[in-house]
């Protein structure tokens, strides 16, 4: 599904977010990326669809080279990739069912969008989505009065619109509480496992990658240090990972109290 052959991504100004970064992700993964704040995590999953333009390296989306890609190249490529932000980008003024609808933009023509005379097929996904994460009676509530669990849940289901391959999740629950946290990452971990839709999600902490997770890929400072399976994840990883050693507290926190460090941090 994904193929990385060392990318490296340079910033104005001379800022290395990533450099030599290979990683293979097959069609169908749950796959949870964790480093710190600048590890790189939010510039790997941009440079899959292109948001962010890779310096060198190549990158392969179900099959697609998506590194100096034309636009039209990579309308296609973004036309099957979901992405869930960490600030949810819904338009407040609007129904939940209006913004649900823009995940299915691009296979509406633009006068049909812009008068709202959507498609009875694109009606019926984006409801079949909001279905899927559990807010189907929010339809018709605008957005500004949802709670923010609930803002998150219709940034899921307008990507689940896009009937996408891919799905990319930059820090979905870095602003929710502990409890509504766990409920999002259990829908992106169903979403994965009944429809298949390879995932990645980028998390802080590997307290909940641990609960909802299998694969891990850790970075710091732009380098990949650890890519295998979370349970082989030993103190020498976290400290690869984090720059300092595990502590008791770490420990608590993947062990007893999934996500409890997210809560806590924000």
């Amino acid at each position: 599904m994904i193929k990385i052959e060392r990318v490296s991504v340079t910033y104005p100004g001379g800022v290395e977010a990533l450099r030599n970064v290979d990683i293979e992700i097959d069609d169908g993964e749950f796959v949870v990326i964790v480093g710190l704040s600048g590890a790189g995590k939010s510039t790997l999953l941009r440079v899959l669809n292109g948001l962010v333009p890779a310096t060198s390296g190549s990158i392969l989306v179900d099959g697609t080279e998506v590194v100096n890609a034309n636009s039209q190249t990579l309308r296609q490529v973004r036309s099957k990739t979901g992405m869930i932000f960490q600030t949810f980008n819904l338009v407040n003024r609007t129904t939940v069912l209006n913004n649900v609808l823009m995940g299915r933009l691009a296979s509406v023509s633009s006068w049909r969008s812009t008068l709202g005379l959507w498609p009875s097929e694109d009606k019926e996904a984006a409801m079949l989505a909001l279905e899927r994460v559990g807010i189907i009676d929010k339809t018709y509530v605008r957005a500004s009065n949802l709670s923010g669990g609930q803002q998150q849940r219709v940034g899921i289901a307008r990507a689940l619109a896009q009937e996408p391959s891919l799905m990319l999740a930059d820090e979905p629950v870095a602003a929710l509480d502990p409890v509504t946290s766990r409920q999002v990452m259990g829908d992106l971990q169903k979403i994965n496992r009944e429809l298949g839709i390879t995932t990645l999600v980028n998390l802080h902490f590997l307290d909940l990658a641990k609960e909802y997770g299998k694969r891990l890929i850790g970075l710091r400072d732009g380098v990949l240090v650890y890519d295998g399976d979370i349970s082989d994840v030993n103190d020498e990883t976290f400290r690869e990972i984090y720059g300092r050693a595990i502590t008791s507290e770490d420990l608590h926190a993947m062990n007893e109290e999934p996500q409890q460090s997210i809560g806590n941090g924000k």
